[in-house]
C-alpha cells in the first residue's frame, strides 16, 4: 500500500516548489508572499519503483490573529497525526527562527520518521550556513534546491527505504469496496445498513499499523469487503478541520480498495472537496460509483433524479461514465442496487479485451476518423492491445506518438467506453512507438 509523505515549515521556505518537483506537477500555486497555500493539494509520486502519496501543507505559524493562519497550524498537526513520514522544510539563506524551532519541537513530541531539509542552497556559502540546522535534534539534514532539483534525489533515496513495509495481512482475494466522502454524509449509516443486525463478518483485519479496517459481508449470495477508515483511530488532542481531515483518511481507504462509493449528501450536492476525493480515486485508477444519500429529505418531481444525475456528471466531465444512485441509507431505500453496482464496476475494471476483438473494433474507429496531421506528419496507428495492469490501460502503437494530443486519446477512450463495458472505470491511453 501506498504511504503518505506529508510536506510541512513555515511560510515561504518553498513547500509548494519541493511539491511541484515529487510530483512532477504544477498544481501547487507558488508565490513569495507567505500563506499562498491554504487549501491542500494530494499528489502521487514514484522513485525508484516505489508509490507514495505526497501532501502540501500550509506554513505553520505560531500565535496567529489570521484565521486563515490558524486553520493552516490545525492543518500541519493533522498531517503530523496521519502521514508516514515528514520532509521538514528550512530556508538555508535565513537561519533557524523560532517558527522553525516550534515546529521541530512538534515534531520531536509526535516521533514520526522526519526529515529536516534545507532548501534554497544553490552555493557552496549555503552549503556551510545550512549546517546550523543539525542544531535542531532531528537527526540528518539534507540540503537541496528544491528549485533546480540538486539534493532530492538523496532525499527520496532514504525517504523510501524509511516506509514501514509493514504489508496487509492475508485474506481472500476478494473486491474491495470503500465508502467515503466528506463527513456527515452517511458513510457509517450505510455501512451499519448493509451490515444490518445479523452480521455475517469475520473479525475484521486491521491492513496496516494504520488501521484501515476490513469488514466481511457475506449475504445475498455476495462476498466481499467493505473497507471503512471511519472513527478507527483517536485523533489525540488536534482541534479538527473536518474538510483536510476527511481527505486524509480517504487517501488510506482509497488506496485499499478496489471499487469507491463516493457518498453525497443530497441536499448539499456535489462540493469542491467531493471533486478533490474524486480526483484521488480517477488519479489511483479505482473504480467509482456516486451515491447521493438523504434522497427521502428532497421534494420530489418527475424527472428530479435525472436531472440531478446530470448536474453531477457536467460536473466531473471528462470521466463522465460513472453510475449515479440516489439513495437513504437511513431508510435503507437502493441499498442493494448499490452493492449489485459496485460488484458490476469491480467486474469492468477486471475485465481483459482479447487483442484480436479489439484490434478489428478500434482499427476500423481509427479508420473512419484518423488522428490531424501535424508538422505535416501523417500518423498511423497500426496496433493497439490492453495492458497487462490492475487497471485499464490500452497501448496504442503508432509511427508518430508524440503528435497524438489529448483530444484525439480521449476520442479513442470515449470509442472504447462505447464499444466495451467500462462503466465507472478510469482508462488509461499511451501512445508507443511501433
Amino acid at each position: 500500500m501506498s504511504n503518505i509523505v506529508a510536506i510541512v515549515g513555515r511560510p515561504n521556505v518553498g513547500k509548494s516548489t519541493l511539491f511541484n518537483r515529487l510530483t512532477e506537477s504544477r498544481e501547487a500555486i507558488v508565490h513569495e508572499s507567505s500563506g499562498v497555500t491554504r487549501d491542500r493539494h494530494y499528489g502521487k509520486s514514484v522513485w525508484n519503483g516505489v508509490e507514495f502519496s505526497v501532501i502540501d501543507t500550509g506554513g505553520y505559524v505560531e500565535h496567529s490573529d489570521d484565521i486563515f493562519e490558524e486553520e493552516i497550524r490545525k492543518q500541519v498537526m493533522m498531517a503530523i497525526d496521519e502521514s508516514d513520514v515528514l520532509l521538514f522544510v528550512v530556508d538555508a539563506t535565513e537561519g533557524i527562527t523560532h517558527t522553525d524551532e516550534t515546529v521541530a519541537d512538534m515534531l520531536r513530541r509526535g516521533k514520526k520518521k522526519t526529515f529536516v531539509v534545507a532548501n534554497k542552497v544553490d552555493n557552496t556559502m549555503q552549503q556551510y550556513q545550512a549546517d546550523v540546522f543539525y542544531s535542531l535534534g532531528l537527526g540528518d539534514l539534507y540540503k537541496i534546491s528544491s528549485m533546480n532539483g540538486s539534493g532530492t534525489g538523496d532525499l527520496l533515496d532514504d525517504v523510501v527505504k524509511a516506509f514501514d513495509s509493514t504489508t496487509v495481512e492475508e485474506f481472500p482475494e476478494l473486491p474491495r469496496f470503500a465508502v467515503v466522502g466528506r463527513p456527515n454524509v452517511g458513510k457509517s449509516t450505510l455501512i451499519n445498513s448493509l451490515l444490518g443486525e445479523e452480521r455475517h463478518i469475520v473479525t475484521p483485519i486491521a491492513g496496516t499499523t494504520r488501521d484501515s479496517v476490513f469488514t466481511r459481508y457475506t449475504k445475498y449470495n455476495h462476498d466481499f469487503f467493505l473497507v471503512d477508515t471511519a472513527g478507527i483511530r483517536k485523533k489525540g488532542k488536534v482541534t479538527e478541520n473536518l474538510e483536510f481531515y476527511s481527505v486524509m483518511r480517504s487517501i488510506r481507504s482509497i488506496e485499499y480498495s478496489d471499487v469507491c462509493l463516493l457518498m453525497l449528501d443530497a441536499t448539499l450536492g456535489l462540493e469542491s472537496q467531493d471533486l478533490a476525493i474524486l480526483d484521488l480515486i480517477r488519479r489511483n485508477n479505482k473504480g467509482l460509483l456516486i451515491l447521493v444519500n438523504k434522497w427521502d429529505l428532497l421534494e420530489k418531481n418527475t424527472n428530479m433524479a435525472r436531472d440531478y444525475e446530470q448536474k453531477i456528471i457536467e460536473k466531473i466531465m471528462p470521466f463522465k461514465d460513472v453510475p449515479v444512485i440516489c439513495i437513504s441509507a437511513m431508510n435503507k431505500v437502493r441499498i442493494h442496487r448499490v452493492i449489485e453496482t459496485a460488484m458490476e464496476v469491480f467486474n469492468n475494471r477486471r475485465q481483459k479485451i482479447a487483442t484480436s476483438v479489439l484490434n478489428e473494433v478500434m482499427l476500423k474507429v481509427i479508420e473512419d476518423y484518423p488522428p490531424p496531421a501535424l508538422k505535416g506528419k501523417f500518423i498511423k496507428i497500426k496496433f493497439v492491445m490492453q495492458l497487462p495492469t490492475h487497471a485499464p490501460a490500452f497501448a496504442f502503437f503508432c509511427n508518430f506518438p508524440q503528435y497524438v494530443k489529448e483530444p484525439y486519446k480521449r476520442y479513442l477512450e470515449n470509442q472504447i467506453r462505447q464499444h466495451f463495458k467500462f462503466t465507472g472505470v478510469p482508462i488509461q491511453i499511451f501512445m508507443r512507438k511501433k
